[in-house]
Formats: C-alpha cells, sequence, structure tokens
C-alpha cells in the first residue's frame, strides 16, 4: 500500500485503499512512501527549467530557441546539398535531435521560412498578411538561404554536445556571426516569464555593428513584415516597460471608399476584418461593407455609408479597431544558463562582440591550416631537391621507423627554415609521397605556391592584429549584399492619442425622466435629451447650484432633484459657456457668473455657488459659441427707490473656471 503524505509529512488516510500485507518485504514497490511536498517541488522546477532553457525562451550566444538550433544544423549537416528538400523530410531527420514530435518541428520550420532570412521556400508556405496556414509538410520544399550558409555554420569553431539519447551530436549554439536574433525577432511564454523581442531591419542592425564598432552611438527602432505605422517614443530600448504603438497604413481613395494597405504588427487582414466587423455592430463606426482584395500585398477595401465623414471614420478605426494595437516588448535570454533581461541596444553589443571574437576564431584555425600547408611544401621541397628518397640508407632502410630517422637527419640543416618543429607526422606524409609526383615537380610552380601561402599567411595575420577593421568590413560586406533585399516596411513617426468619445458615432439616444430622477439611453418613452454614444459623459445641472458628470447608462438614478440643464459633455471644451445667476442663501445677495467646464471627477458632485444653505439657481443658460446674453433684472418696489429694472450684459463679466 502506498503512504501519502502532505507538506507537514501528516498521514492522510483513504478508506478506499487496501490494507497493508504484513508478508511484503520494506523494499517492495506496493510500501514506497511518497512526500507530496517534495514530489511536486521537484517536478515543478525541473519543468520549469526545462521550458524556460530547452522550449520557450531563445539563447544570447546565437539567439535561437533548441528546435530552431536543431532544425537550421539539420537542413546544414544533411541537406546542404544546393536543392529544395522536402519539409516532412526535413522534419523527420530534425527529429533524431529534438525529444518532440514532429509537429513542433515542423512548426518551428514554418516560422523560420516565413520570416524570410534563412530559409528559401517552395510552394504554399503560409501568408503572414492574410493569416493562412501553409500546405503540408509533404508539399512544401525549403533549403538554407545563401545568408544562412555564410554566417550560421563552421563545424570546426562550433562547441558540440550530444542528443537528447545520446546518439547524435548537436550544437550547444551555432556560430552566428550577424544579429540574428534582433532581425528576426522572437517570442516564447515560459513557465513565470516570457519572452518578446520585436523584428528590426537587417541593414539597420548591421549599420549599428559597424557604428558599436567604431565608438559610435546607435538607436535601434522594430520594423514590422506587414508594414504600418509605428510611434516608438516610448520603446525604451526594448526594454521591460516600454511600450511602442502600430497602426495600419489607410489610404482614402476616395470620399465613399478607404483603403487598408499595411497592417499593425501581429495582425493578419482576416482578424483586422474581424475587428471592424465588431465596431460596426456596435456602432462604433458606419460602414456599407468590407471587401478583402489582399493577394501579395495587402488591400483592405471599405466602403462607407452615405453621409458618413471618411476623416473621422479613419479616426474611429484607429480609436476602436485593432486597426491600432500597443506592443510591450520583454527582451529576455538566455545567457549563461540563465534567462536575464536586456534592451536590445546590449543585445547588438553582444552580438557584433561574439562575431568578433568568431571572426578571429576562424581566421587563427585558417592560419594555422595555412602554416600547415606551408611546412608540408618546405618539407616536399627538400625532400625532393636533396633526393633524399635516394639515399643508400633511406632506400635500404630495413624498417618505417629507420627511414624516418634518417629523413630527420637529413632535415636537421634546414631546421631553421620551418615554421615549427618536425613531427613524426610531417615525415610520415613524406614517405607516402608517391614517385609520379615526384617525377612530376615542378619548381617554378611550386614557388610560386609558397610565395602565395606566404602572402595569404601574412594577410591573416594582419587581420588577426586588425581584427575590429576586419569585423567592420564583415559587417559592411553583409549589408551591401544583403540589406537591400530587405527594405525598412513600418515607417516611424508620432501620433497622439485619438479620443475615443469624439470620433464614436452617436448610436444610441439620451431620456431623462425627471420626475423618478433616472437619466439613461433605455428610457424610450421618456423626454429625449441628445443622441450620444455608449462612450460619453453627461453633465447635469440642478437647480441648489450643484452639477455632476456621469457615464452614460442604460439607467440610472440621478437624485430627485429639479434638473435644469442636461446634456452631453465633452472634455477639454473651452467653447460652451455656462451664464448664471443665483442666490446665495434664502435671503443673500444675487450673484452673476460665467464659466467652462473642461473636466472633472466623473461623478463627484461640484457646486456652482458659495455652498450656503438655501441657494438657488435664478438665471441659467448654456451656449455652444460662448454668446453672452443680455438679462433685464426687476427689483423689488421700495419706498423712493427710483429704479425698478435694469439690464445686465454676460459679456461684461469675466469668464472664470468653475
Amino acid at each position: 500500500m502506498t503512504e501519502i503524505y502532505d507538506n507537514e509529512q501528516n498521514e492522510i488516510e483513504a478508506s478506499d485503499q487496501p490494507e497493508t500485507d504484513s508478508r511484503l518485504p520494506a523494499d517492495h514497490p506496493a510500501m514506497v512512501t511518497h512526500h507530496l511536498g517534495g514530489m511536486y517541488r521537484n517536478w515543478y522546477l525541473d519543468y520549469a527549467s526545462y521550458v524556460i532553457l530547452e522550449r520557450a525562451v531563445p539563447h544570447i550566444e546565437d539567439g535561437l530557441k533548441p528546435v530552431q538550433r536543431r532544425i537550421l544544423y539539420t537542413l546544414h549537416h544533411w541537406f546542404d546539398n544546393g536543392r529544395m528538400n522536402k519539409v516532412a523530410k526535413v522534419t523527420g531527420q530534425t527529429m533524431a535531435l529534438h525529444p518532440h514530435g514532429d509537429a513542433s518541428i515542423n512548426d518551428a520550420l514554418v516560422q523560420l521560412g516565413q520570416k524570410g532570412y534563412l530559409i528559401d521556400t517552395q510552394g504554399n508556405w503560409g501568408n503572414i498578411l492574410t493569416g493562412d496556414e501553409a500546405a503540408a509538410g509533404r508539399y512544401i520544399e525549403g533549403k538554407l538561404s545563401a545568408l544562412a550558409q555564410e554566417t550560421l555554420f563552421n563545424d570546426k569553431i562550433t562547441r558540440w554536445k550530444r542528443s537528447y539519447d545520446g546518439s547524435e551530436d548537436e550544437p550547444v549554439a551555432l556560430p552566428v556571426k550577424f544579429p540574428l536574433l534582433l532581425a528576426q525577432g522572437t517570442e516564447g511564454i515560459a513557465v513565470g516569464l516570457n519572452s518578446k523581442i520585436l523584428p528590426h531591419n537587417l541593414g539597420e542592425l548591421l549599420a549599428a555593428c559597424i557604428a558599436h564598432l567604431n565608438g559610435q552611438p546607435f538607436t535601434l527602432y522594430p520594423d514590422f513584415p506587414t508594414g504600418g505605422l509605428m510611434d516608438a517614443s516610448r520603446y525604451h530600448d526594448g526594454q521591460r516597460g516600454g511600450q511602442i504603438k502600430s497602426r495600419a497604413k489607410i489610404k482614402k481613395i476616395d470620399n465613399r471608399t478607404l483603403s487598408i494597405t499595411e497592417l499593425p504588427c501581429g495582425k493578419t487582414t482576416s482578424a483586422l476584418i474581424e475587428s471592424i466587423l465588431k465596431a460596426n455592430e456596435k456602432g462604433k463606426i458606419k460602414i456599407k461593407r468590407i471587401d478583402d482584395m489582399t493577394a501579395a500585398e495587402a488591400d483592405i477595401r471599405i466602403h462607407l455609408a452615405a453621409g458618413v465623414s471618411s476623416d473621422k471614420t479613419i479616426d474611429a478605426l484607429y480609436a476602436f479597431t485593432d486597426c491600432e494595437v500597443s506592443q510591450s516588448p520583454n527582451a529576455c535570454v538566455i545567457m549563461e544558463d540563465k534567462p536575464v533581461f536586456l534592451g536590445v541596444s546590449d543585445l547588438l553589443r553582444y552580438s557584433t562582440e561574439r562575431t568578433r571574437d568568431l571572426l578571429k576564431e576562424e581566421l587563427i584555425i585558417r592560419l594555422e591550416e595555412k602554416r600547415e600547408q606551408y611546412l608540408g611544401a618546405s618539407l616536399e621541397r627538400i625532400f625532393i631537391e636533396e633526393r633524399i628518397y635516394k639515399d643508400q640508407p633511406f632506400e635500404e632502410a630495413e624498417s618505417e621507423q629507420e627511414a624516418l630517422r634518417h629523413v630527420e637527419t637529413r632535415l636537421v640543416p634546414f631546421a631553421h627554415r620551418f615554421i615549427r618543429p618536425v613531427t613524426y607526422d610531417d615525415l610520415k606524409k613524406l614517405l607516402e609521397i608517391r614517385m609520379a609526383r615526384i617525377l612530376r615537380f615542378n619548381l617554378p610552380k611550386h614557388e610560386a605556391m609558397m610565395l602565395q601561402l606566404e602572402k595569404d599567411i601574412a594577410e591573416l595575420e594582419k587581420n588577426i592584429r586588425e581584427i575590429t577593421a576586419y569585423t567592420i568590413r564583415w559587417f559592411e560586406y553583409l549589408h551591401e549584399h544583403y540589406a537591400p533585399h530587405f527594405p525598412r516596411k513600418t515607417q516611424i513617426i508620432g501620433f497622439g492619442a485619438i479620443e475615443a468619445t469624439k470620433v464614436a458615432e452617436a448610436n444610441a439616444k439620451l431620456y431623462i425622466n425627471r420626475e423618478e430622477g433616472f437619466i439613461g439611453m433605455g428610457l424610450r418613452g421618456d423626454e429625449f435629451v441628445c443622441n450620444c454614444s455608449d462612450l460619453d459623459d453627461a453633465i447635469i445641472f440642478f437647480r441648489d447650484g450643484t452639477y455632476l458628470i456621469t457615464k452614460v447608462e442604460e439607467k440610472k438614478f440621478i437624485g430627485n432633484r429639479e434638473v435644469i440643464y442636461i446634456d452631453r459633455f465633452e472634455r477639454n471644451d473651452k467653447r460652451t459657456i455656462y451664464n448664471v445667476v443665483y442666490r446665495d442663501g434664502k435671503s443673500a445677495p444675487f450673484y452673476i457668473k460665467r464659466f467652462n467646464v473642461t473636466g472633472v471627477t466623473r461623478d463627484k458632485e461640484y457646486n456652482l455657488t458659495q455652498e450656503t444653505a438655501g441657494s438657488r439657481v435664478m438665471y441659467f443658460s448654456a451656449n455652444k459659441n460662448g454668446e453672452a446674453e443680455t438679462v433685464r433684472i426687476i427689483l423689488k418696489p421700495k419706498a423712493r427707490q427710483r429704479v425698478l429694472s435694469f439690464e445686465k450684459d454676460f459679456s461684461d463679466v469675466a469668464i472664470k473656471g468653475r
């Protein structure tokens, strides 16, 4: 029987479990005791670490998630033959390295192909504009792009590890020699954290790498494959807490037709159309119909109803639909087996300096190879010119070791010409020279080869000494050959926020029931006030000198007080002027005032008077264009009173705040 304990090590009894058989040994599986606290703690941490390190978050060394790295290595190792290869075939081969099924590999491969940097595609790979999915892997093909072949692979400088089942070697990280992570962007949700790095323009990234190596400042902004407009004033270098706003590009074909030609980041035409139709159903905008004419480029045609303003509709599309969206970056990467949060500038600096280190490592390896070639050519020339192979001790040697010792002795006078001490492996190579090669030995051709090797060695040594300049030339080469194929698609501009209430269609009506003290859009049959939308606020003035601003709802109680004015409220409206004459208290003097209301706290009650008990508004008017009328004041007759009435012009009174 299995005994189960909670975190406090208290036994939890289960009446439906069989009783312990005392005849079973203590180590029998049925007698094992498990502690839930330790089990779940260990399992959860193991799972969380696995998801963070091996699935969801890219590694800073090469900017790839493990599944992406395995796909690219598979394409390089098994399918780098210059021909297109079936995606299903690549997926199947990648499964030898990947602990998961083919679905995750196929999806990751399609996403890599859609980004356009590393894989040349053929067939239906889906459409990032419409959101259409790619065809099945058995129908589509792909191969490594020229950019991938030049920048991702070098087996001589790659660190290796065993695959999950120990059957294959796979790279710890690919030697990526450009800012791949920032070019492609990435998004992943792990356990307890997420990573979201927005894509950037390749040419701008390469220019920033050059600027960093030259000690110059640089600034990076996202660039989305769907184009659109972007406000990156709050991008904050892609760090946590930053934000960008992305808008669709909307053209006005005529006063009755609009066309969306570029999409905001992360949106497809189908998702955009759905959001527009929902806004139309809710009355936020008024459209006649909408057509999706997207092919190679986005083209969503919006036909407006008669009498609808196209300019106001464009603002409403940004305010109420997915034509404007916000994105919050979160540059999280794996660095030294830990998740860290950096800015995109930090990621670019790291990538640039790692590229410099990788290029230096490649140069050192190539230098050693050239030196080995030079040494081998020198030994071969001496072996042939000095006719060592014709020496009697060499020809009559009874063993290989005896022949090698003779060759070693004969080479001693020439030791000063060698770039390093001669080893037995070098001597063995001399014994492997065929007689036909000796007979065809051409001294002028050999000297030309030696001279070229000397030039190559000198050039490599210079590049290693001046590795920064060499790295700059590398980025300039990439910029010249590849950046023109990836022009910037997203236009960087600044746009202010659109106030939704100003562009919302007045799709409802506001009513008031004075007797019961209710206002709302659902009080049909009561006194009509004005047209409004469900986003609007209403301003209400009462006879006792108080007023408030409240949100328009279906039905709302405002109190059993006399309402002298109610209307739709517009914030920051300085044109509407309120003219008031009120009595301060029951028998105090009368006061006159002019004011506007540009903004208040919703549902907070304000007072026009001096808040004396019994105060009452005697005259009230609201003028949308700030007109100032004249009122006639009639005085109560008294003895010897000459003036019984006079006129007062409100224009004589200064306009002040409430």
